[in-house]
């Protein structure tokens, strides 16, 4: 749930009343089947402990409840309950509930050597991934039924509302996080082993049979090829990834290839000889023209493929955090509150806006056009906030537009200065 920053009572004050000035102007739209659901909030306390089980039934009183709490977290539930004010689950008897998917950006591939912007750079790509692969195409999600969020933090939240996936249960939900996650898929399985049978002057495809051999039967040669690259699910993917692995090292060289063979876990001695022959041979060219592994005087070695194959189903291996889809019960950031961890509003997008959605312009608690508030900076800092971003240095002071002053305040980056006596 949510991560906070400690604040004194000066502070804890100041951010208090940036956020109710926002809840008390805020159009914020209430969530649909909104009579059904829970509601919880972290407020603006020391102590910064959940309030749970509240229950509004109307409009009116969703938008007293916030600007009576001011909440500094406030999260409502994906389930629909006939009696959300219940205290214990069993109770509130369970209706059905949208599925959820969340992508935090601290936790995904590659995004261990990135700072903060880079890694909400990272998760847009990775959402139009999840999002196009696997929820439109495989899944078959109704676009219109799905609803996508900045979470105000790290990541970005998907809401599907389609009535086809409401009364799914947690173990059918992780089936969908592991087909995402490609759990359980063999990768080899993108390799079609076959026989040829060319006696009569023409080609008949065999299949391959158990401990047959290439060409031990007269007129019968083996073949192996690689799945259509627009084989369905994650045949085609994977057959994608791998042709895109081959390009790469087209591009890169045989250096480069073969360091990445050797990452792969494959012998310096065989990367070298085979990415010799991949790529200063032609061979990735034939491969990718052919879909056929069978392009060089001797079979490419097993160890080789099976560490391509199985590094390409890495690189378009979906990613989710799991607990989030599985919880039937989960409890989801409110879109349009405020992320009491950096002050960001928590943004509802069209998918045709993810790509040019930037946090750092229009996640921005709306606070006038000339407010600004002191600051001294407790660490190193460097953001790209508009009118050329921000930066700073232990010690250091500025005066900041108080979104930004905000944003720093509640990441425990920066502290508020005092005024002048």
């Amino acid at each position: 749930m949510a991560k906070t920053v400690a604040l004194d009572a000066p502070t804890l004050a100041w951010a208090r009343g940036v956020f109710a000035r926002y809840y008390a102007n805020a159009p914020i739209a209430a969530p649909s089947r909104l009579n059904r659901r829970e509601f919880a909030a972290f407020p603006f306390a020391a102590e910064n402990l959940m309030r749970r089980h509240a229950t509004l039934r109307t409009p009116a009183e969703f938008h007293e409840f916030l600007a009576r709490e001011v909440p500094r977290h406030v999260y409502y539930s994906s389930a629909y309950y006939r009696r959300p004010a219940e205290t214990s689950m069993a109770a509130k008897d369970w209706l059905g509930a949208d599925l959820i998917f969340d992508l935090d950006s601290d936790h995904l591939r590659g995004a261990e050597s990135l700072d903060y912007a880079g890694q909400l750079r990272l998760v847009k790509t990775r959402l139009a991934e999840l999002v196009d692969d696997f929820l439109f195409s495989d899944f078959g999600v109704d676009p219109q039924a799905t609803e996508f969020v900045f979470s105000g933090g790290r990541g970005y939240h998907v809401h599907v509302h389609d009535e086809h996936f409401l009364s799914l249960t947690s173990p059918e939900r992780r089936e969908l996080v592991d087909y995402v996650l490609g759990t359980g898929f063999d990768p080899m399985r993108v390799v079609e082993t076959r026989r040829e049978d060319v006696r009569a002057g023409r080609t008949t495809d065999l299949p391959d049979e158990e401990g047959g051999a290439g060409g031990r039967d007269r007129g019968m040669t083996r073949m192996r090829t690689l799945a259509p690259p627009d084989a369905p699910g994650w045949r085609g993917r994977t057959t994608r990834a791998l042709l895109d692995v081959l390009r790469r090292w087209e591009e890169g060289g045989t250096a480069a290839a073969a360091q990445e063979m050797v990452g792969f876990g494959v012998s310096r001695p065989k990367a070298r000889h085979w990415a010799k022959l991949l790529v200063d041979g032609g061979g990735a060219s034939r491969i990718r023209t052919s879909l056929t592994l069978d392009v060089f005087r001797h079979a490419l070695p097993s160890e080789i493929l099976e560490a391509v194959v199985a590094r390409a189903k890495i690189e378009v291996q979906g990613e989710t955090d799991a607990p989030v889809t599985t919880d039937v019960h989960r409890l989801i950031r409110l879109p349009n509150s405020l992320h009491g961890g950096t002050g960001f509003r928590v943004v509802p997008l069209g998918r045709e806006e993810i790509a040019a959605f930037d946090p750092f312009s229009q996640a921005l608690v709306p606070s006038g056009d000339d407010a600004t508030t002191a600051v001294t900076f407790r660490e190193q800092v460097r953001y790209p906030f508009p009118d050329g971003g921000v930066t700073g240095s232990p010690g250091g002071t500025d005066e900041l537009p108080t979104a930004v002053a905000l944003f720093l305040v509640l990441r425990g980056e920066a502290e508020l200065r005092p005024s002048p006596a």
